[in-house]
């Protein structure tokens, strides 16, 4: 079974952003998910207003909790074909020290930080998987460290008792230096890797890039922050850091990153 899906830092409504404020650009991230035609995709940073903004995107629905968890704020939500997926089970989680307690903020995270995630059932196929759409903190590294603890934590819970392919993307506001993804790519022997994945930009030769480019500059030096890992189960055919404009603007001062998966 081939895949494609993508994650995606849509960049808050709430910003003061002038000519690049979301009503000016939503049109531009719909189309950007349009041309890719994922099966599925996670996004972050969306308000309610976005989120009902790219309803637009039809053959979609979407499944998520806001970080104040009743309902508001920031999303890390997940999108989905509709008439292709089956949604089987979903559950939004905090990363705090008491991740079921809706806007608990622990450690030196500067915002209540969440994971959202899905397990689908494939339409046609009757295949199954498991996926993870995150956010982690832009100032804590304390924060960043212990919530992808967490995350890989509930991954190995749900592994263990569904065994099933999984993949974990979103926005890790770290670069590939960064322990929290060293830690992913099994590189810290001190530290046992909580589960083993594999980025996605392992396939890629040479640099990457950047995945964010500050007030929509169209930047392409730099190191990536958004990412997708996935199980070995999944194999990786194609990634890609897409950096066009879109009807002559940019989408979000993040670029998104699309993935062709393939069901080992």
């Amino acid at each position: 079974m081939k895949i494609t899906m993508m994650t995606f830092n849509l960049r808050t409504s709430r910003a003061q952003d002038g000519g690049n404020a979301w009503h000016l650009r939503s049109g531009q991230a719909a189309e950007m998910v349009r041309q890719h035609n994922p099966l599925f995709f996670g996004t972050q940073e969306a308000q309610p207003d976005m989120l009902d903004d790219l309803q637009s995107l039809t053959e979609y629905r979407w499944i998520g909790e806001g970080r104040m968890g009743d309902g508001q704020d920031e999303h890390c939500a997940i999108f989905f074909k509709k008439d292709e997926l089956e949604v089987l089970e979903h559950n939004t989680f905090w990363l705090s020290e008491h991740p079921e307690v809706p806007g608990s903020i622990s450690w030196d995270s500067s915002f209540p930080r969440i994971c959202t995630w899905a397990h689908f059932r494939h339409s046609s196929t009757g295949t199954e998987l498991l996926f993870f759409n995150t956010h982690l903190d832009h100032r804590g590294q304390q924060a960043r460290e212990q919530g992808i603890r967490i995350i890989c934590e509930r991954i190995s819970e749900q592994l263990a008792a569904k065994q099933l392919p999984v993949i974990l993307s979103g926005d890790f506001n770290s670069t590939p230096d960064n322990p929290v993804i060293r830690l992913l790519r099994g590189e810290l022997e001190s530290q046992k890797a909580p589960v083993r994945m594999t980025d996605a930009y392992s396939v890629k030769d040479g640099p990457l890039g950047t995945s964010f480019h500050t007030d929509y500059c169209g930047c392409t030096e730099g190191e990536p922050i958004d990412y997708i890992f996935v199980t070995p189960d999944l194999q990786v055919s194609a990634v890609e850091i897409d950096r066009r404009m879109i009807d002559g603007r940019y989408p979000s001062d993040h670029y998104p990153v699309v993935a062709g998966l393939v069901l080992a």
